[in-house]
């Protein structure tokens, strides 16, 4: 696909205040409104983005609702905030994530690598590339090529059946586009997907609105503090990204305390079921990432 936009467009627009950038969103959401004649909603997830992007949207249309995805896999002080968040509908996938696990396979350092890993077992060729040394990626091949003989199954499926499914069912059954809070400054992938589409992609096989995707982290505190909207508390516990509690995607680049460590000291049940009850000792373990709490 063709690109809409250019990385010096990105940079330019990132570095814009704050001011500046609501402006731009507020117009990226009133096209996609009219656009869709008000048959959209927005994708809330209870973290700070898309706690961001409801008080814009419901800033220009209050009627717009909110869909939050009960996986079960967020923490309870997300759940708290989602129930105490006005018109927000809940939406459940039809498989549990244990079964996901046993179906699939594990969700480890990244979508690429759980992807490739995934089709490597499977003896997809288009995915056995992905390990020849010739093959040019985004990750390096050679360091994961380990996980291929893993002792557990790794996949990147979790986040398609847990939360992708539910939400174009309710899509379907409703006809209504979704409005998402993610940030082209989050990964590789949204950055590409910006540049190919801009804020709002319309003629996407799945359309749908990303308006804060020129906004950065700190833009997010600066819009919830300067306004005083309300947030999870989760926030306030050291966490910095509150998304499914027990996804390993990308744990292994943090320091110490990692965010199973510091599981282990904010919600100690989550934690045991986790490691226990789920096999994430054994995971971790393999791929070389401390799991157990510093002072052990």
């Amino acid at each position: 696909m063709t690109k809409r936009h250019q990385d010096w467009e990105l940079r330019q627009m990132q570095s814009l205040p704050l001011e500046a950038k609501i402006i731009k969103s507020q117009q990226r959401i009133r096209e996609w409104y009219e656009h869709w004649e008000g048959q959209v909603y927005v994708s809330f997830s209870g973290g700070k983005d898309s706690t961001v992007l409801l008080h814009l949207v419901r800033s220009l249309y209050p009627e717009v609702p909110a869909v939050f995805c009960d996986t079960g896999l967020e923490f309870p002080e997300i759940k708290e905030f989602v129930r105490n968040t006005p018109d927000v509908t809940t939406i459940r996938p039809t498989m549990s994530f244990r079964k996901v696990l046993e179906n699939y396979g594990y969700p480890v350092i990244s979508k690429e690598v759980s992807h490739s890993v995934y089709g490597a077992r499977k003896g997809w060729a288009s995915r056995l590339k992905k390990f020849d040394p010739n093959y040019k990626s985004t990750f390096n091949i050679s360091k994961w090529r380990f996980l291929i003989d893993a002792p557990f199954k790794v996949s990147d499926s979790c986040c398609e059946v847990m939360k992708k499914r539910p939400f174009r069912r309710y899509e379907k059954e409703t006809q209504r586009k979704p409005i998402l809070g993610t940030m082209a400054s989050e990964s590789r992938s949204r950055q590409q997907h910006w540049l190919r589409a801009g804020c709002n992609a319309f003629d996407n096989n799945r359309p749908v609105s990303q308006p804060l995707s020129f906004w950065l982290e700190e833009d997010i505190w600066e819009y919830l503090k300067t306004r005083q909207v309300p947030y999870s508390s989760i926030y306030d516990m050291g966490y910095s990204r509150t998304g499914c509690v027990f996804c390993a995607f990308g744990v292994h680049l943090e320091d110490e305390p990692n965010r199973f460590q510091r599981m282990a000291e904010t919600h100690p049940d989550l934690y045991r079921y986790c490691m226990d009850e789920l096999g994430f000792a054994e995971v971790l373990g393999y791929i070389g990432v401390p799991y157990e709490t510093v002072e052990d």
